[in-house]
C-alpha cells in the first residue's frame, strides 16, 4: 500500500507538479501492537537458562534496571555507584544521561561476576578487554535462553525492559517515576504500559460496581 502511495505521491507531486496534493495523501500505518511481557517466573526461567556468565549477568542487569541493549553493552565499572545505590548511564538513546536504580540483588550479582571475571574499564566486554561486547551476543544469547526455557512468547533483550517496567507499574510504582528511570521523554510513551498490565486492570473497579443494579427480574 505505501508504495502505491509513494507512486500517487511522485505522479502529483514530480510528475504532474501539484504540490500541494502528496501531502495529503497519508502513509498507511501499522497497528501499534502491545509490548511482550514476561512473568515473574518465566523472568527467572529465563535468566537461569542463559548458559554464559558475562550474558546472563548482563540480561539480568537490562531487566533489573530497564536498560535497554546499547545501555547495557556501554556499562563500565565506575558507573556501578554502590554508595549512592544507583547506575550512571552515560549515554542513553538521544546521548542523554540519567541515573537508574541499582537494587541490592543485583549489586550481590554484580559483585560476584567481578570477582569471577575481573573486568577492568568496561563492566561488559567483548573478547577485546578493551571493547564492550557486542549487542549481537546479547541477542544471540537471548534466543538460545528462549528455547532451552521452552518459551512460546516472541522474546527479545527488549523484552526484559518492557517486563521492568510492567512489573514496577504492578507493585504500585507511580509513573511518572518509571516514566524518568525508563528515560522517555513524553509520559506517553511510558503511559502503554499500564494496558499491559494485568495486575492493574485486575484492581481497577469498574463502575458497574457502583450500581445497584439487579439483572433477573424480583420473583413474583
Amino acid at each position: 500500500m505505501n508504495q502505491i502511495v509513494c507512486a500517487l505521491r511522485f505522479l502529483y507531486g514530480v510528475t504532474l507538479g501539484q504540490n500541494t496534493i502528496p501531502e495529503h495523501i497519508p502513509y498507511a500505518r501499522e497497528p501499534r501492537q502491545l509490548p511482550v511481557v514476561l512473568s515473574s517466573d518465566e523472568v527467572v526461567g529465563f535468566l537461569q537458562a542463559v548458559s554464559s556468565l558475562k550474558a546472563r549477568v548482563a540480561l539480568t542487569t537490562a531487566y533489573a534496571a530497564g536498560l535497554r541493549v546499547s545501555e547495557v553493552c556501554g556499562l563500565r565499572v565506575n558507573d556501578i555507584d554502590s554508595s549512592r545505590m544507583v547506575i550512571h548511564i552515560t549515554r542513553g538513546k538521544g546521548g542523554k544521561a540519567r541515573y537508574v536504580m541499582l537494587s541490592p540483588e543485583l549489586l550481590g550479582i554484580l559483585r560476584s561476576y567481578w570477582r569471577l571475571a575481573r573486568p577492568k574499564e568496561i563492566l561488559f566486554p567483548g573478547r577485546d578487554p578493551d571493547k564492550q561486547i557486542e549487542p549481537w551476543v546479547l541477542h544471540s544469547a537471548c534466543r538460545s535462553a528462549v528455547a532451552a526455557a521452552g518459551l512460546s512468547k516472541h522474546v527479545t533483550v527488549h523484552t526484559l525492559r518492557h517486563s521492568f517496567a510492567t512489573h514496577l507499574l504492578e507493585n504500585g510504582t507511580d509513573i511518572r517515576i518509571i516514566q524518568v528511570l525508563l528515560g522517555h521523554a513524553h509520559l506517553s510513551t511510558t503511559a502503554r504500559y499500564t494496558q499491559v498490565s494485568t495486575d492493574t486492570i485486575r484492581s481497577t473497579a469498574s463502575p458497574l460496581d457502583r450500581l445497584r443494579l439487579e439483572v433477573t427480574p424480583p420473583e413474583s
